[in-house]
Formats: C-alpha cells, structure tokens, sequence
C-alpha cells in the first residue's frame, strides 16, 4: 500500500487512536512489544506522565494511505531535559550550553521511561518499511525545524532500525545492557546445570535466603487487584526516594496498566506474615519478559536478586520465551546468567559544530562498547567452560 507524501502531528495519541496506532503497533515482525502499543503510551498520557508539564510533549506523526487509512506511526516527544530516557546525554548538552549553545528542546522518539528496545518507526504489515520509514523521519526532520529544537534522538531502536538511520546520515551510538537467552532449558534446574558448580551454589543459597519466611506469588491477568497496585506503588515511590532519583509514574498510570493490560503484567509480589514487603514489575512480550520496577518496604537478604533475576528466569522457562531483559546497567547479573548485549540509538545534531564532535565522540565510543562487551563475558562467564 503506498503512504502520502504528508505526515501528521498528533498532539496527543488518543488523537490518532487505538485501532489506527495497533494496526501499526501489531505488526508481527516486533513479536508483541509491549512498549509501544497504544494502551500503554496512551496510559503515560492520561495519568499525567508523559505530557508537556513533565517535560515529554507529545509530538506522535502518523502518514496515511491512498485510502485515508494510518498506514505509519512514530511516537515522538518533545523534551525540555533528559530525564527518563536512560540513554545519556548530559554532557553533549552541558558542553553545548556551555559554548552559548541551547540543546532543549529536543525531539524523542522512545517509549517514555522504559529502557527496552522495540521499534519505533512502526508500519502495518501491507505498508512498505522502507517508504515508512523514510516518510517519519523526514518529518521529525521538520519537526526540528518548525521548533528549533537541537535534534532528532532515537533511543533504544532495533538493530535493522539502527542500520538503516545510520544510512541515512545519522550518529549512530552503541550502548549496553544484559540480558538472559532461553537456551531450551526444561526448567530452572536444567539452567542451573549449565552454570559453573561454583555459581550454582551460590544461586541455590541465595534463592534459599531469600525465600526463609517469605511467600512468593506471581500474579498477572484477572490476578492482579487494587491491594496489589497500592502496595506496589509504595514500593515503586520508596526506591525513588532512597536512590535519590524522580518517581516518574503516577498511581492512576499503574491502575491504567491492569484495567487495560493485565494479560501482559507479570508482577511477582513478597509476602510475610500476611504483609506485602516487595514487589518486581515486568510486562510480557511475544519473545522476551521485559522487568521494569522494583521496590521493598524491608531487607531481605538477596530477595531482589530472587523477585528480578531468579523468578523472571524461571518464569520465562516455563512459558517458553526465549529472552529476559532486566533494564539498565548493573554488571552484578552477569553472576546471575544475565549476559551482556548491546542496545542502540541514533542522533541528528542540527547545529554542525555540535555534531561533529558528537560523531567522534560515538565511533571512539562505540569500539571502547564492543571491547568491553568481549571482555566481560569472556572474564566474568557464569557458564561452565567446555
């Protein structure tokens, strides 16, 4: 189906709407990624999350077909700061400003405050990815253009996304995260058997500390309550307030996410004596668990090890998924079988005297990733070595 030549700025998602957004959403060769359909950004939006207050304004571009259909979409925010976004920045921005520069605004194309990757040039099936694609991006170009913003930023994309940004002349940056593989394990003991004795040892101790005294219970679909989202969400704010960071979701964006997302929730909660004490959040995708938020209200030895780690693995066996991607940073879980793997994102600068730098900045950057990515698993491998 050929795409017009126009493209559309939708100030908010609901104005492209549901069906419109997941036909585009649905494609099957993104395997159901939650991130970027529209229950969830639509969420983010009515709960107060991503909106202009908070610094992401919603500037989503849709292109149609020769039928008046939404044949593409892009979420696309602009942003007055760098916060939630977990692909770093900062620096470009302070070097920036402090040359006489202005970095904000900027445009975004994410899924707000999720450190997945997922794409985010999305076409219906029948719709040509190449002509999508192109059409999008020459509007977020415009886009920098009308609003004077700094560039155009994609975080998190998919590799061919990466690729084919970098074709078209944009900076291409390499980062990295770590993420469990299904390697056909039977069940959690079988992924044990491929560890070293030295680290199955230490996982079977952890498990049996964590779990002295405490009831696990993973809930998901008609499962989850209000009782679970209340207590939840305290966890969720506690985290924020101890690690001195910015509670982005609101109370009602979690009660969004169960009323409208349930089927793809799992939330494995601890309980003792009848008290919920933690909590792990993570959302399911057709090919991979993807853990999102984590919080406790008392310390358990190695209990966020078992609610994030332990029984995302455990859960992911058994329903035959064959990736968990536990969020950003943290070289601790490759002792827990969590290997690294690299994730991506693109940039266009507009002003050429930030971009050059930025581009020597990227190459030099991406190599310094992909040495510290062999050499970590080589050194630090929890498998057993033939």
């Amino acid at each position: 189906m050929t795409l017009k030549p126009a493209v559309r700025v939708a100030r908010r998602i609901a104005e492209i709407g549901r069906e419109a957004w997941d036909a585009c959403a649905d494609n099957p060769a993104y395997a159901g990624n939650p991130f970027i359909r529209y229950d969830f950004l639509h969420a983010l939006e009515e709960a107060g999350c991503a909106v202009e207050r908070t610094g992401w304004g919603p500037q989503h571009l849709a292109v149609e077909d020769e039928a008046g259909r939404v044949g593409a979409v892009m979420p696309l925010y602009l942003k007055s700061h760098s916060q939630g976004e977990y692909i770093f920045d900062h620096a470009w921005a302070d070097a920036y400003e402090r040359a006489g520069g202005r970095y904000y605004p900027k445009l975004l194309s994410a899924a707000p405050f999720v450190p997945a990757t997922g794409p985010r040039m999305l076409a219906r099936p029948d719709v040509d990815t190449g002509e999508a694609r192109r059409l999008l991006t020459g509007g977020g170009l415009s886009l920098c253009e009308r609003y004077d913003a700094s560039g155009l930023n994609l975080n998190f994309v998919t590799g061919d996304e990466w690729r084919w940004l970098g074709e078209q002349g944009l900076g291409l940056r390499e980062g990295q995260q770590y993420h469990w593989e299904n390697r056909g394990y039977a069940d959690f003991e079988a992924f044990l058997a491929a560890l070293s004795s030295g680290r199955r040892k230490t996982i079977r101790r952890e498990r049996r500390d964590a779990q002295a005294g405490v009831e696990i219970h993973r809930l998901t679909g008609a499962d989850l309550t209000e009782d679970h989202w209340d207590a939840f969400f305290h966890f969720y704010m506690d985290t924020g307030s101890r690690k001195w960071g910015r509670p982005y979701l609101t109370r009602p964006f979690f009660s969004m996410l169960g009323e409208r997302m349930a089927d793809r929730v799992l939330l494995v909660m601890a309980r003792r004596e009848g008290r919920w004490i933690a909590g792990a959040l993570n959302l399911i995708g057709g090919d991979c668990l993807y853990g999102r938020h984590w919080g406790c209200v008392e310390d358990v030895p190695f209990l966020h090890f078992e609610l994030c780690y332990y029984q995302a693995i455990e859960w992911a066996i058994e329903q035959g998924l064959p990736r968990v991607e536990a969020g950003a940073q943290g070289q601790h879980k490759i002792a827990r079988g969590y290997l690294p793997r690299p994730v991506y994102s693109a940039h266009w600068i507009a002003d050429p005297m930030l971009r050059g730098p930025v581009e020597r900045f990227l190459e030099q950057e991406r190599e310094g990733v992909e040495q510290e990515m062999e050499w970590l698993e080589e050194a630090y491998t929890p498998f057993r070595q033939e």
